[in-house]
């Protein structure tokens, strides 16, 4: 018989620094969950994707029991990754803070192609391009 599922919750941590500090302590006893367990899971799993982050999704179980499912890191992290920038513009329509290449970004498309609502890359590179147009980086 499969377990009745409680909570689902929803987090973004960076890969390979899970702790029980706030959100998720918080998050994960107010359901019961041993949430050392998940920080050793969830750091196990991430560590090669250090300084990114990641978001997930924990499922909990009536015995307490959990699951998890990682996804890949937001559009936004990635195009600041490639643009070499640290934030967006606060004002996207008259700044440009950076620049991404097309082979960037159909890269970046490739990599969160399995999270995206696209048919193929070309319209996963033009969600890419919307988010970048977004954050005031230019594309090139």
């Amino acid at each position: 018989m499969a377990k009745k599922v409680i909570a689902q919750i929803k987090l973004q941590v960076e890969a390979g620094k899970a702790n029980p500090s706030p959100p998720i302590g918080p998050a994960l006893g107010q359901h019961g969950v041993n949430i050392m367990d998940f920080c050793k899971a969830f750091n196990a799993k991430t560590a090669n994707d250090e300084g990114m982050i990641i978001p997930v999704v924990i499922t909990v179980f009536q015995d307490r029991s959990f699951k998890f499912i990682t996804k890949t890191p937001p559009a936004a992290v990635l195009l600041k990754k490639a643009a070499k920038v640290a934030k967006g513009a606060g004002d996207p329509k008259r700044d440009r803070v950076g620049a991404v290449t097309t082979d960037q970004i159909a890269e970046i498309a490739k990599l969160k192609m399995v999270d995206l609502n696209a048919n193929d890359l070309e319209a996963a590179c033009k969600i890419i391009a919307g988010t970048a147009r977004s954050m005031g980086i230019e594309i090139q």
